[in-house]
C-alpha cells in the first residue's frame, strides 16, 4: 500500500533568526535556511553549535527552555509560524522527533502512538505499522522496556501519527549500533519517498549527507556553509572536520587553522 502526506506542502524558510536564552545568552545569530518540499535537508555541526535550538524555534518549543526569538522569522508557505504554539505548528504540518527519544515509558507502544495522533481526525496508525512492523508486534508492550533502537522507531512513528508534511529529526542515530543506524537511514529515505519532507540534524555526517539533497553546516550559532549534499561530501574541510578523517591531535591543530569559514 502507498501512503502519501497532505499534498501542497509549501516552502519552510528561516530568515535571519536570532534566539536568546534567559534574556542574556545569544545562541542563534542571523540564521537563514530553506527546506524545499519533498527534500531531505541535513544540518551538521558540533555539539553546542545551535542545531537543537533551531529545531526548537521551528517547532515552537523555545518557551519551554526559556528561549525566545528576538529577530527574524520562520515561515511556512510564506506565512509566519514562529509566533504560534507547538500544537498550532503541528496542525500546520511540522512535527519534531527530539533528541533522546522522549517516549512515554509507562504507556504501551500503541498508546504512545495514539498520543502522537491526537491532533488528527484521520488515523495514520496503519502507515506507521507498515513502516515499523516491529512496533505492530510490540503494540501492547510497555514502551519503557523496548530497546534503544525500538524506542527510536517509536519516537519517529509517534511524530508521523500527526501526518506531518515536514519532519524534524534531532540526532535519530545517536547511541545506536551501526546496523540500526543503517536501518534508521533507510526508514528516513522511505518516509521521504512517501511524501514527507525531512530536516535531519545529525552528527553522523556521512549518513546524513548520503541521503540528503542539500546540507547546511552550523558553527557557533551561524550557518557557515550551504551547498548541495554531494558537494559537502566531497569538500575537503567537511571531510576533515565532520567525516572522521582526523586521526591525531597534531592533525586537529593543523586542521583548526584550515577552518576557513570561521575566519
Amino acid at each position: 500500500m502507498t501512503y502519501t502526506t497532505i499534498p501542497g506542502a509549501g516552502l519552510l524558510e528561516v530568515r535571519n533568526l536570532e534566539v536568546v536564552y534567559d534574556d542574556v545568552m545569544l545562541v542563534l545569530r542571523g540564521v537563514s535556511l530553506v527546506v524545499r518540499p519533498g527534500s531531505v535537508v541535513a544540518l551538521l555541526g558540533a555539539n553546542g553549535a545551535g542545531k537543537t535550538t533551531l529545531l526548537r524555534a521551528l517547532s515552537g518549543l523555545l518557551d519551554v527552555h526559556d528561549g525566545k526569538i528576538t529577530k527574524g522569522s520562520v515561515t511556512l508557505e510564506g506565512e509566519p509560524v514562529h509566533h504560534l504554539s507547538p500544537a498550532q505548528i503541528v496542525r500546520r504540518g511540522i512535527s519534531q522527533v527530539m533528541e533522546g527519544r522522549r517516549i512515554l515509558a509507562e504507556l504501551t507502544v500503541e498508546e504512545n502512538l495514539r498520543v502522537g495522533g491526537h491532533t488528527e481526525r484521520v488515523s495514520h496508525l496503519d502507515r506507521v505499522y507498515d513502516l515499523f512492523p516491529l512496533l505492530r508486534e510490540r503494540r501492547s508492550n510497555v514502551a519503557g522496556y523496548l530497546s534503544g533502537g525500538e524506542q527510536q522507531m517509536l519516537a519517529v512513528g509517534r511524530a508521523l501519527m500527526a501526518g506531518p508534511r515536514y519532519l524534524l529529526l534531532d540526532e535519530p542515530s545517536l547511541g545506536l549500533a551501526p546496523a540500526l543506524v543503517t536501518q534508521i537511514r533507510d526508514l528516513i529515505v522511505e518516509i521521504n519517498r512517501q511524501g514527507t519532507t525531512v530536516l535531519l540534524v545529525e552528527q553522523n555526517a556521512t549518513m546524513a549527507l548520503s541521503i540528503a539533497d542539500h546540507g547546511y553546516v552550523m558553527e557557533t550559532g551561524k550557518i557557515v556553509m550551504d551547498r548541495p549534499a554531494g558537494e559537502l561530501l566531497a569538500d575537503e574541510d567537511i571531510k576533515e572536520f565532520y567525516l572522521g578523517t582526523v586521526r591525531s591531535f597534531r592533525e586537529v591543530k593543523h586542521y583548526k587553522r584550515r577552518k576557513r569559514w570561521l575566519s
